[in-house]
C-alpha cells in the first residue's frame, strides 16, 4: 500500500497560481499596489488625514470661527501635553497655564510667562460647543479639553482662534472643494470624451477645438474677472460652490482627452461591433462596454487630479480670488504666513503649511502608485 503525500508549500503556490488567474481587475491592481511601499505609506497618510477632516469638529476642541477665540491669548504660542515636570511626574498629560504682559524690552509686545508651579489636567470627551456630526448627528462631546481654561495645540492666530482647530476645518473644506470639483469634470470629461471617441469625424474635430480653446484659457486671469464681478454680500456657502464650479468646469480637458483616445482605439472592436449588430443604442455602446473597458485608468485619473484641485483652490485662496474668512481651508490660513511680523515671531503660524504639503503629495504617491499598478507593462513588475 503506497500513500502519497502533498507537499504544503506547492498546495500554496498552486492556489496563489489559481487566485491571480482568476482574480478581477480591481484584485490584481491592489495586488500590484501593495508591493509599493512609498504608495502604501503615503495611502495611510492619506487616510489619517481624510478621518481627520471628516471627524473635524470631534476632533477639535474650540469652534473654529470667531465665536471659538481664546481673547486672552492672542498670537499665542502652541502648548504641548506633558507628564512630567519639576515637580515630578502624571499618569494623566497637563500643560502649564500661562500669563501675558506686556514687556518694554520687547517694544511692548505680548510676552508669554509659563506657570511652572501649576498644572492644568486634560480632559477627555468633555462637553464643549454643539455641532452635527457628519451634518447629521447634533453632538457636543470632543476628544479632549482641559479642567480650566484652554489648551491650544497649535497656538492661536491674531484673532484668539485655535489653529489646532482651524487647520482639520481646513483640511476637510479643502477636500470638499477637490471632490466637487472633480466629481464635475469627472462627469463632464466623461460625457464629452465619450461623443468626441465615438462618433469621430467632424464631431471629434469640432470638440475638440472647443477643448483645446478651454485648455488655453489661462486660470488666474480667469478667477481675476470673476472675483471682480461676484458681489461683496455673497455668503461664504455661495462663494464656496461657484469656486467648486469653475474648477470643475475648466478641469475636465484633459481627462476627456484620454477618454476620446481610448475611445477611438475600442470603438471597432468585435465586442462593440456584436452590441451594435444587437441594436445597442451609442450612448448604451459607450456606458456598458467602452467606458467600463478601462475603468481602473479613470479612477487612477481621478485619485491624481485630487490634488491639483486642492492646489487650485488653495492658490486662489491664497491670493485673495477664492474662499475667505469666515470659512477654513488650506488656502485661507496661508494668506497669513506672507506677514514678516509672522515670519520673525510667530512661526507656529507655518503648522498648516505642514498639513498641506502631506495632504498634496500623499495624493502624488498614491496616484502615480495607482498608476503604475493599473499599467501591466510597467517596469515595476515586469
Amino acid at each position: 500500500m503506497t500513500s502519497e503525500t502533498t507537499n504544503p508549500a506547492t498546495e500554496t503556490d498552486q492556489k496563489a497560481k489559481e487566485a491571480y488567474f482568476t482574480a478581477s481587475q480591481g484584485q490584481l491592481i491592489w495586488a500590484r499596489f501593495k508591493k509599493q511601499r512609498s504608495a502604501m505609506i503615503a495611502a495611510w497618510v492619506l487616510i489619517a488625514l481624510l478621518l481627520s477632516g471628516l471627524f473635524a469638529s470631534f476632533l477639535s476642541p474650540y469652534d473654529p470661527t470667531v465665536a471659538g477665540r481664546d481673547k486672552d491669548y492672542l498670537n499665542g504660542a502652541p502648548q504641548l501635553p506633558q507628564f512630567c515636570d519639576g515637580n515630578g511626574c502624571s499618569l494623566r498629560p497637563f500643560i502649564h497655564p500661562v500669563e501675558r504682559e506686556r514687556s518694554l524690552a520687547t517694544n511692548f509686545r505680548w510676552v508669554t510667562k509659563v506657570n511652572e508651579d501649576k498644572r492644568v489636567y486634560f480632559t477627555f470627551l468633555p462637553k464643549g460647543w454643539d455641532y452635527k456630526l457628519f451634518g447629521l448627528i447634533p453632538m457636543d462631546r470632543h476628544l479632549f479639553g482641559v479642567e480650566e481654561g484652554y489648551v491650544h495645540l497649535f497656538g492661536t492666530d491674531a484673532t484668539g482662534k485655535d489653529i489646532f482647530s482651524r487647520t482639520l476645518h481646513a483640511i476637510w473644506t479643502s477636500m470638499q472643494v477637490g471632490t466637487i470639483g472633480v466629481m464635475i469634470a469627472f462627469v463632464l470629461a466623461l460625457i464629452i470624451g465619450g461623443i468626441s471617441g465615438y462618433y469621430g469625424g467632424w464631431i471629434d474635430s469640432f470638440i475638440q477645438m472647443i477643448t483645446d480653446a478651454v485648455r488655453t484659457v489661462p486660470a488666474i486671469p480667469l478667477f481675476m474677472a470673476i472675483a471682480a464681478f461676484i458681489p461683496q454680500e455673497w455668503s461664504a456657502e455661495t462663494r464656496f460652490f461657484i469656486i467648486s464650479m469653475i474648477l470643475g468646469l475648466i478641469g475636465w480637458p484633459t481627462l476627456a482627452r484620454r477618454v476620446r483616445t481610448h475611445l477611438l482605439t475600442e470603438r471597432n472592436q468585435e465586442y462593440v461591433l456584436a452590441a451594435q449588430l444587437c441594436g445597442a443604442s451609442p450612448g448604451h455602446v459607450i456606458r456598458r462596454h467602452l467606458l467600463p473597458s478601462f475603468t481602473s485608468y479613470i479612477i487612477v485619473d481621478l485619485v491624481i487630479s485630487f490634488p491639483y484641485m486642492v492646489l487650485s483652490e488653495t492658490a486662489l485662496s491664497f491670493i485673495g480670488l477664492g474662499l475667505k474668512d469666515p470659512v477654513n481651508s488650506l488656502g485661507v490660513m496661508l494668506q497669513s504666513v506672507t506677514s514678516a511680523d509672522v515670519l520673525l515671531n510667530y512661526q507656529w503660524y507655518f503648522i498648516p503649511v505642514i498639513f498641506f504639503i502631506a495632504l498634496v503629495m500623499a495624493f502624488v504617491f498614491v496616484g502615480d502608485g495607482l498608476r503604475d499598478a493599473a499599467d501591466p507593462y510597467s517596469d515595476s513588475h515586469k
